[in-house]
């Protein structure tokens, strides 16, 4: 049932591209504001799979979808009279699946991406891929705490939608805000992106602070610093200090790194439990992008070796270089100490 309360949506139809927790649950809220909506899924097989169980068994178990929502594995079916694209396929992944929408969307349709991650080979936010793939057309960043196992059963949440061009960024705001889900806009599109990519590196850190039962203060610690680093880095990348102590820098973060929801968190708690990565990766199905975000910030690619990120550099070394997690927390608490607030100024 479409959402009664508000106007009708600024856009009729739209195709969502990638059928994750996350995609569906975007998919699902634009239904419910009575968009007319497809869902892209890369595989054939979990697609038939969805549309006979009419659940998305996969990454959102036990939430219905509606029979009036289109699933789709063609990418031209998908984008058929579309006038918006929504993006949520993993990063390490967008290029390619953006590609098989190169010559079948709409040249005019302007593109939200909900991705949180960083290219490892490029160090690109999600909306440079895109731009690299589509070219210059409105683009919109929607990112904030939002689990999509919450999302879809309507609880409330609450996000940013930013992008340069304001009249696009209100009309996302338009079409995605309802009863359970309050959109905000931002012009910071810089810093909303790389808020919501760079918290999951340190939900890993918080995660793997709770597999070694390090306790409260020391999760409120990463939590407070890692603050500092995201910051520092987005600054660094061209974004608006203020924009990390909004819903997409300190809200995302809290909820990542303290949510039972969280994906990197909990891979996090599975390391410092004392399990390899490649075990973990090899049982699970999900993305944690917070893995392939951390290896992205410390690539031949990275431009980010004047930028102080201990913590983060103590997740790659524990994910990558075989450090044990216990000798990272002790290199990080034996630090030269130093002014709170330094590299902010």
């Amino acid at each position: 049932m479409a959402d009664a309360r508000r106007s009708p949506p600024p856009f009729q139809r739209a195709v969502v591209m990638g059928d994750g927790g996350w995609g569906t649950a975007l998919a699902l809220l634009l239904h419910h504001r009575g968009v007319q909506v497809t869902l892209w899924g890369h595989s054939p097989e979990h697609v038939d799979e969805m549309l006979e169980q009419r659940e998305n068994r996969r990454y959102l178990p036990g939430i219905k979808l509606p029979t009036a929502l289109r699933i789709s594995a063609d990418p031209s079916t998908a984008c058929h009279r579309a006038q918006l694209l929504v993006s949520a396929a993993p990063t390490q992944f967008l290029r390619s699946v953006a590609e098989r929408f190169e010559d079948v969307l709409d040249g005019a349709a302007p593109i939200v991406s909900a991705t949180k991650g960083l290219e490892i080979e490029t160090l690109k936010r999600p909306t440079e891929i895109l731009e690299d793939v589509f070219g210059e057309r409105p683009m919109c960043v929607l990112s904030g705490p939002s689990h999509a196992e919450e999302v879809a059963q309507f609880k409330p949440a609450t996000v940013v939608a930013a992008s340069l061009d304001e009249e696009f960024s209100r009309a996302v705001q338009d079409v995605f805000s309802g009863e359970s889900f309050r959109v905000y806009t931002s012009t910071d599109s810089i810093g909303v992106e790389l808020g919501g990519a760079l918290k999951n590196v340190i939900a890993i850190a918080a995660g793997i602070s709770d597999g070694l039962g390090l306790g409260d203060n020391a999760k409120a610690a990463l939590v407070t610093r890692g603050m500092v680093e995201i910051a520092r880095v987005g600054v660094a990348r061209g974004a608006r200090l203020e924009t990390f102590f909004g819903l997409a820098g300190i809200g995302d973060l809290v909820t990542t790194c303290c949510s039972g929801h969280s994906r990197n968190r909990a891979l996090g708690e599975a390391i410092g439990r004392g399990e390899s990565l490649e075990s973990i990766l090899a049982r699970t199905r999900t993305v944690a992008e917070g893995v392939w975000t951390t290896k992205a910030l410390f690539g031949p690619e990275s431009e980010l070796s004047g930028v102080s990120m201990p913590i983060a550099a103590e997740v790659h070394a524990v994910l990558f270089e075989g450090k044990h997690p216990r000798d990272a927390v002790s290199d990080l608490m034996r630090r030269e100490p130093a002014p709170e607030m330094k590299g902010l100024a």
